[in-house]
């Protein structure tokens, strides 16, 4: 069922700006890509089985991934994380709940009324 992704880019199809380049755009789930878990959605893809990308159109491309064969070797560069954070939320551990300090302020300010309560009443007996 193939490598189990999809490819853009290329010299007449060109994904990014002045750039030629051939990315991964999508893993299919359970296919042969998603099973061995390596690699990315955004990933460049530079070669395969040692047969450089560079300046191909992109049917050739696809054409370089269909005759590869059953063991394929890709050689790729990993796309950049911007410095501010990842492009999208990816199961990453965070929990998506609210912020710490969204807890934190109200029970805070929850504790200072109840001890301003509490010193008010003592005074009183």
């Amino acid at each position: 069922s193939g490598l189990g992704f999809n490819i853009v880019g290329g010299t007449d199809q060109q994904y990014i700006s002045n750039d030629s380049s051939i990315y991964v755009s999508r893993i299919k789930k359970d296919g042969a890509a998603y099973l061995d878990g390596r690699l990315q959605e955004g990933d460049k893809i530079l070669a395969v089985n040692g047969k450089d990308l560079k300046d191909l159109r992109h049917k050739d491309a696809v054409e370089l991934f269909r005759n590869a064969g059953c063991d394929v070797s890709l050689k790729i560069q990993r796309r950049l994380q911007p410095q501010n954070g990842p492009v999208g939320h990816q199961g990453d551990g965070e929990s998506g709940g609210l912020p710490l300090a969204a807890i934190l302020v109200p029970g805070l300010a929850l504790a200072a009324t109840a001890v301003w309560i509490l010193l008010r009443y003592r005074q009183r007996m």
